[in-house]
């Protein structure tokens, strides 16, 4: 059987939910058929879907298609999503789960706006694509003049499939069709489905959902154009979905993507799987086990989120729609903590809500997409919380970037505390958001801690220091930082990242390399040709740009880009001036440079000296107390030299000169700081047992010295300095403390301890031939009986196998007791005692983790000669 998920799209009041009620009809699941405007529809779920007529929560339905005419039986599971745009991020949710879509068309009113967006998300999300063009009964819908339009849209993939597609028209969509068509007259059925599969072909239906007609041509297309995706051999799925049961259980809804998922189940993230509902309108039948391809919600999980992947299946991308309006929510009749936490439960299902609390206000912030999100949102509060809230005119939601590269740099020490972060700031592109990376040795800072680091930065939004709006467009890169072996503590690298990251926005904005950010839309609007004139008067006092007007018969349209601030009502003058004829329509574009920055900046007033709950400043360590110092100052107190001072220095020596002299005075004041401590210590040393009396300093003393002088040789003259030696390097590896010490050998070693053995003689080959040292690997073979001392030359390699009775640390002793008189001569080891011994011989001493890191350089820097 075949199983495929498949989504209804549209802009609203195209027809959508008209027609899943007629798929269901016709496919036999309903035995009668429903109406929107009846309020009887079998997917409008909801009290306020039925009352207002619109979708806005997605729903489920399955239909199962027999075998029929060379087609295998198909199983759809139907997910009918909200087309009002306030709910589109509902809508884009759906997506990530969807096998195929059927996107509705008005055969009235074209194209509109939301269909557009709804496009752009398929194509984000690479979700093939069937089109039902609707309303072909009424009047003045036209089958010709709406595929020129799709065609003119959305490309010439879009072929009408109503009857026989037109061969033609197909072998425009790709090469292997024409090839096909040229050859045979007509495309293979498999190219076809292929073709539909990659996006390159989108069939076009054209019908009534209300009359039932065109239906039965478009499941015929649904079950004979479409295949199932591959399927993992492992289990996977994907959330896509969170939502509450009348009785107030939390389901998770979930498509498996591969292997099976029984009841009671484990899942990847450690929760119970208590029960599996596999949904059909309102009313739900349990399976004991779920198969790939199907959909269902789970109950029990209570950590899941939308867009989580589960086992095989990888998380899904950053929502493309994101509210742009900030609303403040007010409830007399009840506290704040109270409605944050009925928000909060609310945001659990509708990540996009974003509900903050403002502590320096104590007010309950949400983001919404529009006014008619905020009446729903008011109704399901009072029905679910009997919360009566209402909403304050909703504001613009700006955010700020960086123009500039900077270094920020958090330094947090109060007592027994310790932690220092270096980051680099540096201008993203637009829609980018805050990206992170690494490039800090870890030799300077250890893993675990640049680990924490970045877990850090992630955990959080960051607010801006022009209006404390959200930091956006920005890459942030961990350049360099120090713990304390003994002092340094997890939460001490949070306060050193947060103070880091405030640090580097102040010394952009003290530099005007901070900008504010506001949402803009990209708009098209069509008018009587007499009124363009107003049109475009009207976008420029809203600070809009646009390209030159199109006249298409009595009409005119314009195309271009305006903030959304400014453009809030307009929808209203136009249907005033154009009595009606106007058309209006806009699509998110992202956030670009504010229009009136310094207006706003100046109306929020925010104060980032004020803000104390992101600091700027930080905190050094003094005579055993911690004391603040200014964000401007701090780069000339931090104990790292991180080298992006000269990096991002613009005009070369002199920025050079003064970090070489700002690294001067942290090595004055370090020192000047440590002799302070020496006298506090001294001082508490004396107060406890007495003043330290030093020799000379009674006339006994002095006398004893000069009766000593009397009697002391005149020194001899000075020995001269050991020469240095000569020749090449010698370099000693223990062979088995290496190989259990590597991971990669470790692991080989546990099968075959012999192939562990080749494979470092192999490494230590390629890495003496680039240090030109001379290498000796020691293996014990002491517990050989009878053994005798072995030594095999494998090509530039020693390979000694000891004797009986002498293990490979004792051949390592005697050897850098000779060695170290003559050659320079390095051991490689891990063993503390023996790292002891050959450090009194005179040899010098490497761990194994350490020669492991110098290894991999070596490597790297052959590759790297081998592919100049």
């Amino acid at each position: 059987m075949k199983r495929l998920v498949v989504g209804l799209l549209a802009h609203v009041d195209s027809g959508k939910t008209t027609l899943a009620e007629g798929l269901l009809y016709r496919a036999g699941v309903l035995r009668k058929l429903g109406r929107v405007d009846h309020r009887d529809a079998f997917l409008d779920t909801d009290a306020q879907e039925r009352a207002r007529g619109i979708t806005i929560f997605a729903k489920q339905a399955a239909l199962t298609l027999p075998a029929a005419d060379g087609a295998e039986e198909t199983e759809l599971t139907l997910l009918d999503t909200p087309g009002h745009v306030d709910f589109s991020a509902e809508a884009e949710r759906a997506l990530q789960v969807l096998d195929y879509a059927v996107l509705v068309v008005s055969g009235t009113d074209g194209v509109q706006a939301h269909t557009e967006t709804l496009w752009k998300l398929l194509a984000r999300y690479r979700v093939p694509t069937f089109v039902f063009v609707n309303k072909m009964d009424l009047p003045g819908a036209d089958a010709a003049v709406r595929l020129r339009e799709l065609r003119g849209r959305f490309g010439d993939g879009c072929v009408d499939f109503t009857g026989e597609p037109d061969p033609e028209a197909l072998a425009l969509c790709s090469e292997p069709l024409m090839e096909e068509v040229l050859a045979d007259g007509v495309p293979q059925h498999d190219t076809l489905v292929t073709a539909i599969a990659r996006r390159q072909v989108f069939p076009c239906f054209f019908g009534a959902a209300l009359r039932l007609d065109g239906l039965d041509r478009l499941l015929w297309g649904l079950q004979t154009l479409t295949r199932m995706p591959p399927v993992w051999p492992e289990f996977g799925a994907r959330v896509f979905k969170i939502s509450q049961d009348d009785a107030g259980t939390r389901l998770s809804w979930l498509k498996v993507t591969g292997g099976e998922l029984p009841v009671k189940a484990m899942l990847p993230n450690g929760e119970k799987a208590d029960a599996l509902r596999l949904y059909n309108g309102s009313k739900f039948r349990l399976v004991s086990t779920a198969y790939p391809g199907m959909v269902v919600a789970v109950a029990g999980p209570s950590a899941t989120r939308p867009g989580q992947g589960l086992g095989a299946e990888a998380d899904a991308d950053a929502p493309l729609l994101e509210p742009v309006l900030n609303y403040r929510a007010d409830c007399p009749d009840a506290d704040p903590h109270t409605l944050l936490k009925a928000l909060q439960t609310l945001e659990d299902e509708d990540p996009q809500l974003h509900v903050a609390w403002r502590d320096d206000l104590a007010e309950v912030h949400v983001q919404l997409m529009g006014e008619v999100q905020l009446e729903i949102l008011q109704t399901l509060l009072d029905s679910r919380f009997g919360l009566k809230v209402t909403f304050s005119e909703g504001g613009i939601l700006y955010k700020e970037t960086i123009t500039t590269a900077v270094e920020g740099i958090g330094h947090y020490e109060p007592l027994r505390h310790y932690a220092e972060v270096h980051l680099l700031l540096e201008p993203g592109a637009r829609g980018s958001g805050v990206q992170l990376a690494a490039d800090c040795p870890p030799d300077s800072l250890a893993e675990n801690w640049q680990r924490l680091i970045l877990t850090h930065l992630a955990e959080r939004t960051h607010p801006g220091v022009l209006t404390g709006a959200p930091l956006t467009d920005v890459k942030i890169t961990l350049a360099a930082g120090r713990a304390h072996l003994k002092h340094t503590e997890g939460g001490d690298f949070r306060q050193a990242t947060y103070r880091a990251v405030r640090q580097g926005l102040r010394t952009a904005q003290s530099k005007n390399g901070v900008q504010l950010l506001e949402p803009w839309y990209d708009f098209t609007l069509e008018v009587p040709a007499d009124a363009i004139g107003r049109a475009m008067a009207d976008i420029q006092r809203m600070c809009g740009t646009f390209e030159p007007p199109e006249t298409l018969g009595d009409t005119a349209r314009l195309t271009g880009r305006l903030p959304v601030a400014t453009s809030r009502g307009y929808a209203r003058e136009i249907a005033a001036y154009t009595h009606g004829l106007g058309r209006w329509a806009v699509l998110p574009a992202g956030y670009d440079a504010c229009h009136n920055a310094e207006e706003i900046i100046a109306e929020m007033g925010y104060d980032a000296d004020a803000d104390v709950e992101n600091p700027a400043d930080s905190v050094f360590c003094s005579h055993g107390a911690g004391y603040v110092v200014k964000w401007d100052e701090v780069p000339a107190k931090a104990h790292v030299d991180s080298g992006l001072a000269r990096r991002l220095s613009p005009a070369g020596q002199p920025q050079e000169e003064e970090a070489d002299s700002s690294a001067r005075r942290r090595r004055a004041d370090a020192y000047r700081g440590t002799l302070e401590q020496d006298k506090e210590l001294l001082a508490i040393f004396e107060r406890t047992y007495g003043k330290i009396k030093h020799r000379g300093e009674n006339g006994t003393d002095a006398k004893k010295a000069a009766r000593a002088a009397l009697h002391t040789a005149p020194a001899s003259a000075p020995t001269p300095a050991k020469p240095q030696p000569t020749g090449p390097d010698y370099l000693l590896v223990d062979g088995y403390n290496v190989i259990f010490a590597w991971d990669d050998l470790r692991r080989i070693a546990e099968s075959n301890l012999d192939a562990a053995r080749r494979r470092l003689m192999d490494i230590l080959c390629n890495y003496a031939g680039y240090k030109r040292c001379v290498p000796i690997l020691v293996f014990d073979a002491y517990k050989v009986r009878g053994g005798t001392r072995e030594v095999e030359k494998f090509h530039n390699l020693y390979v000694v196998y000891t004797k009986e009775a002498e293990t490979a640390d004792m051949y390592i002793e005697r050897a850098t007791h000779e060695l170290a008189k003559e050659r320079r001569t390095r051991v490689v080891s891990s063993d503390g005692a023996e790292q002891v011994i050959v450090l009194g011989n005179g040899a010098l001493r490497v761990s194994a983790r350490a020669f492991a890191e110098e290894v991999a350089a070596v490597e790297k820097e052959i590759r790297e000669f081998l592919q100049q």
